[in-house]
């Protein structure tokens, strides 16, 4: 920095040291102007809540809001990428009732009746989906673009008057025994930059209308979404009430039970002529009348036992059939912050996705979120 421009940044600083200690009064623009920069400066505030809390009202989930804010939405106009990357609250639990619907079979009602409203769970995710891409294009990024661009120019002006009035000041308390050329000068430049940030003030707010029509595409597209969620919700709720109807007019199976002991004589009466019966039910005794070519053998205390759940050690070992992405934890977990998954250790986690190479999302017990890697031992892992 030359001489002159650090003797500029002193007078600038000595300027406003006297008016904030000792109460010096600097040069007052006129109300008109003043308003105008209250109105950018409350313009500046809202624009940043107002896009925190757009995503936040997208996705509550903290990851998933990092990964909306990453959204190329050059790519979505496109037509490159069709999905956010991100699972949807809607599809993580329609995959849950297809899962099941599927495994209770189409001989269960409520398998039925779960696989119907996965598939239109399913579609709810793709109408969530569009509803990101559509707010994060349409509201969004105008909003972050006004944010980076014009706010930010608006800024400069004035931090560039107030520069330029602190050293006014300074130099007209001083007159005389600095130049009135300097003084002339330093005039000039403020009223120079009093114009430049006055214009970039009004230009902006002469043409708020703009803001206007982002905030009308952000209820055009949370519009679209609920009437085709509600058009979803409707049609299933009609497949449901069908169902139900089907169900109570169909006529009712009695429930016919089988004897053990007619089932042990089938048996027996299969395996005569010196086949032997063996069984694996729990030691009872039972009397069987066994009548083979005209002769009746009574067979007493026929040893019977039911199956035995096989031990190791006194501790009952259960087999895991797990056909989807999960882990065991290795130890407990507290969650700390919102979004987190809390579990304790050797509890199984359904995997749903990996954040990064730190956090995996996934779910248990109902409830979903992300935790971290290193606290886990992946069984069956996510696809590629």
């Amino acid at each position: 920095m030359s001489v002159a421009g650090l003797k500029k940044q002193f007078h600038k600083a000595s300027q406003l040291l006297s008016e904030k200690i000792s109460g010096a009064e600097g040069t007052k623009l006129d109300e008109d102007f003043m308003e105008m920069e209250r109105k950018i400066e409350v313009t500046n505030k809202l624009v940043f809540d107002l896009l925190s809390k757009t995503t936040e009202y997208l996705q509550p989930n903290p990851a998933s809001r990092a990964k909306l804010n990453m959204l190329n939405t050059v790519s979505k106009i496109r037509g490159q990428v069709k999905t956010t990357g991100y699972p949807q609250t809607e599809g993580l639990l329609g995959d849950c009732m297809l899962r099941y619907g599927h495994e209770l079979g189409e001989d269960s009602v409520f398998g039925c009746a779960l696989v119907d409203m996965g598939e239109a769970m399913r579609q709810m995710a793709d109408v969530k989906d569009s509803l990101d891409i559509n707010v994060k294009q349409n509201f969004i990024d105008p909003l972050q673009t006004l944010q980076d661009k014009d706010l930010k120019e608006i800024t400069h002006h004035l931090k560039k008057l107030e520069g330029r009035r602190l050293d006014f000041d300074y130099k007209k308390k001083r007159q005389g025994k600095i130049p009135d050329e300097e003084i002339q000068q330093a005039v000039e430049k403020f009223e120079e930059s009093k114009e430049l940030a006055e214009r970039s003030m009004f230009n902006f707010l002469e043409n708020d209308v703009e803001q206007v029509s982002q905030l009308s595409a952000l209820i055009e597209a949370a519009v679209e979404y609920h009437r085709q969620s509600s058009e979803i919700l409707e049609e299933l709720s009609g497949k449901l009430q069908k169902t139900i109807s089907t169900a109570s007019s169909r006529p009712k199976r009695e429930f016919k039970p089988k004897s053990i002991r007619s089932s042990m004589e089938t048996l027996d009466n299969s395996q005569h002529n010196g086949l032997s019966y063996s069984s694996s039910l729990k030691s009872t005794d039972i009397q069987i009348n066994h009548t083979v070519n005209g002769k009746t053998d009574h067979i007493t205390s026929v040893p019977l036992s039911w199956p035995e759940s096989p031990t190791t050690n006194g501790n009952i070992h259960q087999s895991e059939v797990l056909d989807q992405p999960c882990c065991r934890s290795l130890y407990d977990f507290e969650p700390e912050n919102e979004g987190e998954l809390g579990f304790k250790e050797g509890d199984i986690i359904i995997l749903t996705n990996q954040i990064d190479e730190n956090w995996y999302e996934g779910m248990i017990n109902g409830e979903s979120g992300f935790f971290p890697i290193n606290y886990v031992e992946v069984i069956v892992p996510l696809p590629q």
